[in-house]
């Protein structure tokens, strides 16, 4: 069963569905399902019907397979690797019925996301001090992320021959291998040209990527992480700050000012305008704070 496994993750790689991440956490998922059926004595994913995938919700949901019982967010996404598989294996003719078809997983509230308010986001670019060379690379992989509205994998992935300097737009390569089109403002145009001239420019290129390490080689997402997380404490910001939230407060903030929210979903790469849509929950919740906190007559409200 290992080799349909394998065929499977190579199909997803090939039709660039999902992140990495999301990769390494099916092949942990379906994994998991495999390792159950061994010790069930099912040899053939053909003979797996609905108890067999019910004893294994059972077994999932316990906690005997997982070392401890699993969130609900885990539980969904397991759910959804075994679903993907078996549309897989049933359009490859291993099985001719999906018996995941009728299971779901577990009905999940999306969080609001986390955002920065824009001084808070002054006060994290502050920090740098742009006559250092890594100081001024390290300010514009973090201004780009927020500018652009770019996940941390899309930043890390930069080409330099993508930046269109006299235009003002950068294209982007998201989610499915779709690319999309951000526009950027004047401020980080200047920061780039000084990164590329001050820092860049010393190193022998390969691959052209846009931002590099001190080897000269492509920056990695985890490195991005590691380095907003270090600047956000030494910007004194008590919060949580991950890459994911510049991308979040690059959205927030253009719909507090009036943007478009069809707009935004392109900008951001948004398959669906829905996932958009929580952006504007958290703009309207931030106005009924606002006027609950500054109102006159706010013990009424």
């Amino acid at each position: 069963m290992d080799e349909y496994l394998e065929s499977y993750l190579s199909y997803l790689k090939d039709s660039h569905t999902g992140s990495k991440h999301t990769y390494e956490a099916y092949h942990r998922d379906i994994g998991r399902f495999l390792n159950f059926l061994e010790d069930q004595k099912i040899d053939d994913l053909a003979k797996v019907d609905k108890e067999v995938i019910f004893s294994y919700v059972e077994v999932l949901r316990s906690g005997k397979i997982t070392k401890g019982k699993i969130s609900d967010a885990t539980f969904s996404r397991s759910m959804s690797a075994l679903r993907s598989f078996f549309r897989y294996l049933c359009r490859i003719d291993v099985t001719q019925n999906d018996p995941t078809a009728s299971f779901r997983g577990a009905k999940l509230k999306r969080p609001l996301p986390d955002v920065l308010s824009f001084d808070q986001i002054t006060r994290l670019f502050d920090v740098f001090d742009l006559k250092k060379p890594k100081d001024l690379r390290d300010r514009a992989i973090l201004e780009t992320i927020y500018a652009c509205g770019l996940r941390v994998s899309e930043c890390a992935g930069l080409d330099l021959d993508k930046i269109d300097f006299d235009s003002m737009i950068v294209r982007v390569r998201g989610k499915g291998n779709k690319e999309r089109i951000v526009p950027f403002y004047p401020r980080l145009k200047e920061i780039l040209l000084s990164y590329i001239r001050e820092y860049r420019n010393n190193y022998a290129l390969d691959d052209g990527a846009l931002f590099l390490n001190q080897k000269g080689k492509r920056i990695s997402s985890r490195f991005i992480e590691m380095m907003l997380d270090e600047k956000a404490k030494e910007a004194g910001l008590k919060v949580n700050v991950h890459p994911h939230v510049l991308r979040h407060s690059f959205a927030t903030h253009l719909l507090d000012n009036g943007a478009d929210l069809r707009v935004v979903q392109e900008l951001l790469g948004h398959e669906n305008l829905s996932t958009t849509q929580l952006y504007t929950h958290l703009t309207v919740d931030r106005l009924k704070e606002t006027v609950k906190k500054a109102h006159p007559h706010k013990k009424n409200l």
